[in-house]
This record gives structure tokens, sequence and C-alpha cells, in this order.
């Protein structure tokens, strides 16, 4: 794989795109991150969470808004992986590098799959004349295997906002929040 010096990571606040901007930023590149409001739930939550870790760690943060859209609620949305690599693409300000998409394995949805990010990855490397890949360095980690790099790469975990539902103080309920229950339930052990 050809060494890109610039990264965009799209940056949802959550403790995946987080820790993909500690990965990249201890392997040497430039980083740099992209919200992106898609009339989502937790779009409010999420920004404040995105703020803040590009502050942490003195990121420039790009944001966008894809208007018109459904408000899907919480659980699978359908396209919405395709979208937010396909607005990112469109809206990057780097010529030459990696645009990183935190998703990983352990769910069974298509578009946090191999063959997704494969198939996505021939677009983006079409579409850009072989300047512009895909990065997604937690394909084959499950959930566990990204909390485990977080707690030993003090990633800020604290910043970070999981929860579907938008809630200031996450729900408890939806999927993301359960995940991210066991997860510190483990750390107090």
């Amino acid at each position: 794989m050809q060494h890109y010096p610039e990264v965009l990571v799209l940056l949802s606040g959550g403790l995946d795109s987080t820790a993909s901007i500690s990965y990249y930023r201890k392997m040497g590149y430039s980083v740099s991150a992209l919200f992106i409001d898609y009339n989502q739930n937790a779009s409010r939550e999420e920004y404040k969470a995105a703020k803040n870790i590009s502050r942490y760690y003195s990121l420039e943060l790009y944001t966008g808004t894809c208007s018109g859209l459904n408000n899907w609620g919480s659980g699978l949305i359908p396209g919405r992986n395709t979208l937010l690599l396909s607005a990112a693409l469109m809206s990057s300000k780097i010529s030459r590098g990696i645009i990183c998409i935190g998703i990983h394995s352990g769910t069974s949805y298509y578009d946090c799959s191999l063959n997704f990010l494969s198939k996505m990855n021939e677009i983006f490397m079409n579409e850009s004349d072989g300047k512009i890949s895909i990065g997604a360095p937690f394909i084959e980690w499950n959930k566990r295997d990204i909390w485990d790099f977080c707690l030993a790469s003090d990633v800020p975990i604290s910043l970070t906002y999981s929860c579907e539902k938008g809630n200031e103080v996450p729900c408890g309920q939806c999927l993301s929040c359960r995940d991210m229950e066991v997860l510190y339930a483990t750390c107090k052990k």
C-alpha cells in the first residue's frame, strides 16, 4: 500500500473514530477530521464531542451537513457509511491521502464489512485517480480490541459520545450505550 501523508478522519465523536485519530497520529500522519450532520438523532451531542476531541488533539475540524434526509433514529441506517464516505470525498481538503472511517468487525451491518470496504475503496481510487483511498484500521478488530487500544494509547475516552438517541445523558438502552456499558464494566473489575 502506498504511503499517503495526510489522513482525514470521519469523526463522529465516538470511540472508534477517536481511536482512528490516535492510530494514524502514532504512525506519523498529518491528521484532520470531518464531522457530518446527516440529520442523525445524536448530531448535537456528537458534534460537541467531535469539537472537544479535535481540541484535545489540536486537529483541524471540518464540518458538513447533508440536509433533506430522513431522521432514522437508532440502529441500522441503510447507506449511512456510503453517504459519509462519499460526502468526505466530495468535501475533502486533501489532494492525496486517506479518508478514514472507524468501522470494525463484530457487527452484522454490511457497511462495516471487508466486502463493503473493498468495493468503496475501488470507487475512491477510480474517482480520485488513485490519489485518495479509504482507511479502516480496525476493520478486523472487534469493539473490545478497539477499547483495549484506546486504554493502551491514552485515547480520551471520557470525551467521546456514543448514544444513538442523542440525549445529553446517554440513554443506556441503545446498542451503542450497551456496548460502552459492557466495556466500562470490565475496566472496573
